[in-house]
């Protein structure tokens, strides 16, 4: 017998017919002998709708009274879920964070979890019973009701399947697993058998949606095995792993992409010591993420320094900039918002030459002019015009060889 997590999306939640399918997925697992952990999101739309209401009261709603607020759509979805499991004569037993307990920190809206008695899930697991747990929740210190954030509800399948040491943590989404790229964008991705934490991680960071990152690196920090499933089709998904569980790993394993992007210069801004430092300090102090960075240094002492942040922080970081650039004595700062980012992800790189060649003799072929490089141990990203992103994409699965099955 094993101890399988299962967690289960909005849309897998979305209406009473899909939570009476996801009853009957729990109980085929359970007549294979496995005993059951659920964790739920609320049903699809309804946490937009829940923050729409606040917004109504107040444009920046008090973090403590949303995190209650919010928290009530995982309520919905357990009780719901365990009515349905009991009207089909399986036992269970709906928790809230709180009752768990899940205890995190007490940074409301993005808690982060930092323990949890596993207690009373093992007692009603012995029991017989099914445990549905809220996801996206837990408690502070102080007895608060507290969340995780967006997409928290991942992170907490895989941070109670590391609490209660389980065989495997399921993540049940509309996909079938994780792809070498988004099928949208290239028709001929394939869906991977395994990828590893690392690879995941770049992917998930660089903007594949299928599981959110937290998650991976908790999956990472304790070895939680994680398989990505549909909620609405048989199949075997995808495996998240470590790289010792994979045979040779290919080359590159993905194409990930970010639309999320825009670039700032700050231009002709004087060559000394701390340059970078007074220009992203006052970046950092206002909590803008700054992703890949660029400095040209010409003859006349003057530097150009390029960096990226996300689309929707471009214009605070625009006005931030612009009383730095004066303060410095910097010529202009000029921005771009017509940008995307493109990586190839693969462990493999680390014991392959030649990636990078390959990566830009492929964007040549098409004619795509790469604007700023960033690399690490086992990716490689590009900053390239936003009009060339789906013809990139195409040319580097192509040229990786990602719609043929490794053999």
């Amino acid at each position: 017998m094993a101890l399988i997590v299962q967690k289960f999306g909005g849309t897998s939640v979305g209406n009473i017919e899909r939570i009476q399918a996801v009853a009957d997925r729990v109980l085929a697992t359970r007549a294979a002998g496995h005993d059951v952990v659920v964790v739920v999101s609320a049903m699809s739309g309804e946490t937009d709708r829940l923050l729409k209401l606040a917004r109504e009261i107040d444009s920046q709603p008090h973090p403590r009274e949303l995190d209650t607020l919010l928290s009530t759509g995982e309520q919905v979805t357990i009780a719901l879920l365990a009515m349905a499991l009991h009207r089909k004569g399986q036992a269970a037993v709906s928790l809230t964070g709180s009752q768990v307990p899940i205890e995190t920190d007490s940074a409301h809206n993005k808690a982060r979890i930092e323990r949890i008695d596993g207690t009373r899930l093992r007692s009603a697991l012995a029991a017989g019973q099914v445990v549905i747990v809220a996801g996206f929740q837990g408690i502070n210190p102080h007895g608060d009701i507290t969340t995780l954030g967006r997409g928290g509800s991942d992170t907490t399948a895989v941070a109670l399947a590391a609490a209660l040491q389980a065989d495997e943590c399921a993540i049940y989404t509309d996909v079938d697993g994780i792809y070498t790229t988004d099928p949208r964008v290239e028709s001929k991705a394939r869906r991977l058998d395994r990828i590893t934490y690392e690879e995941m991680l770049e992917m998930a960071s660089l903007g594949a949606k299928v599981l959110q990152t937290r998650s991976v690196e908790f999956a990472m920090n304790y070895r939680v095995p994680v398989r990505v499933l549909s909620s609405f089709a048989n199949g075997p998904g995808t495996l998240v792993t470590s790289e010792e569980n994979c045979m040779e790993a290919p080359r590159v394993s993905g194409i990930a992409f970010s639309r999320n992007e825009a670039k700032i210069t700050v231009v002709a801004v004087p060559d000394r010591p701390g340059i970078a430092s007074a220009i992203l300090g006052p970046i950092s102090a206002a909590n803008i993420n700054v992703d890949v960075i660029l400095q040209n240094i010409s003859e006349d002492g003057k530097t150009d320094f390029t960096f990226t942040v996300e689309r929707n922080d471009f214009e605070r970081a625009m006005g931030i900039l612009r009383d730095v650039a004066h303060e410095l004595g910097a010529e202009d700062v000029r921005g771009d918002t017509g940008i995307v980012k493109v990586s190839a992800v693969g462990v493999g790189m680390r014991s392959h030459a030649g990636i990078a060649a390959s990566m830009f003799a492929a964007l040549a072929q098409e004619n795509i002019n790469i604007q700023m490089i960033s690399t690490s141990e086992i990716k490689i990203s590009v900053v390239i015009a936003e009009k060339y992103l789906e013809l990139a994409v195409r040319a580097l699965h192509g040229a990786f060889g990602l719609e043929k099955a490794a053999s």
